[in-house]
């Protein structure tokens, strides 16, 4: 068994001090030292090496009641994170040995073995886990083919397409036998991304027009599914050009998560009655029964380099608050990763 390496005298970890008040600020976090924690019975210590920033986060930031509970102020943060066993006592789980868990945006980590998953960085890099064979893989395909109830011939929209869950939504699709993938993405370069690199049939840069013309012009057909990320002005473009029959599913709205007023809904929702179109929020938390075909699906496609995926990875802890910052202003292409 190997020995459990050296630790250091204190743990570094994020502490929520102050709720924002729209677009979160640095002053609203604080870096603190705390003691080191010890693993009890039933948990091993983990030295976390890659930390996952998320866009759902922000809602865990405020106090409003929603489906996760709010961080609490003063207190350290969580999300998912991969990390190496460094302290064991519990059978099954070896110094050395690495694991997924949920009590991130900290150095090291106490956690209960039932609330860690072991993962393999032999079959892919130990930072997929946190993308594209983790949670946001599965929001991609549980949200296409549960919630979208993707077929076969398909036309498929999806916004946000160069960030973590897009970029695979839009490859599953194609991979699935869409007849055309249309992506959004905030820059030029992103929109090359999606054509060069992930096989996008078309895209455009929402930012160089109103979003329903440059969709009606890459989709003139009009569109089955939606895969929405953004909201707003997306969600109102993509309920104008869908099919009879289409269907939305709705991942996330991150145009309107620092809002301190409520956003308006879309103008045209009257038009989902005459297209008998279906529009469905979901959280990936409902769907983890689907995990075990996902990979077994995914896997083989990462694999070969069918699926590809980028991440866009932050050294050091300490720069945590700045990568999460990056994914709200969409800095971000592929998944945001923190290794710490």
């Amino acid at each position: 068994m190997p020995e459990s390496p050296a630790l250091p005298a204190v743990n570094r970890e994020w502490h929520l001090i102050k709720r924002p008040v729209g677009w979160p600020k640095p002053e609203d976090f604080a870096l603190v030292e705390a003691p080191m924690p010890v693993a009890g019975e039933g948990q091993v210590l983990v030295r976390n090496l890659y930390l996952s920033v998320d866009p759902y986060m922000r809602g865990r930031m405020s106090a409003a009641k929603s489906y996760a509970a709010p961080f609490e102020l003063g207190k350290v943060m969580q999300g998912g994170t991969v990390g190496e066993i460094v302290a064991s006592d519990v059978a099954g789980f070896e110094v050395g040995e690495h694991v997924l868990h949920f009590l991130g945006w900290r150095e090291y980590a106490a956690v209960d073995v039932k609330n860690a998953v072991k993962v393999n960085g032999a079959l892919a890099p130990l930072s997929t886990y946190l993308g594209v064979l983790g949670m946001t893989g599965l929001t991609a395909y549980a949200g296409l083919l549960r919630v979208a109830g993707f077929k076969e011939g398909d036309t498929v929209f999806v916004s946000g397409a160069a960030g973590a869950v897009g970029s695979e939504v839009g490859q599953l699709a194609k991979l699935m036998g869409a007849s055309r993938v249309i992506g959004s993405a905030g820059s030029d370069e992103k929109v090359q991304l999606l054509l060069e690199e992930y096989g996008f049939d078309a895209a455009f840069n929402y930012k160089k027009g109103p979003v329903a013309e440059q969709l009606r012009a890459a989709a003139p057909d009009g569109i089955d599914v939606y895969f929405d990320n953004v909201g707003g002005d997306h969600l109102e473009a993509a309920i104008g050009s869908l099919n009879l029959h289409g269907r939305i599913a709705v991942c996330g709205m991150i145009s309107v998560y620092n809002n301190t007023e409520p956003a308006p809904g879309p103008v045209n929702l009257a038009r989902l009655i005459q297209t008998r179109g279906r529009m469905e929020g979901f959280l990936v938390g409902d769907h983890y029964d689907m995990q075990p075909l996902f990979i077994d699906q995914v896997g083989p496609w990462v694999a070969s380099g069918a699926l590809k995926y980028r991440e866009t990875v932050v050294d050091g802890i300490e720069n945590m608050v700045e990568a999460f910052l990056g994914v709200l202003r969409g800095d971000n292409i592929g998944k945001m990763i923190v290794k710490a």
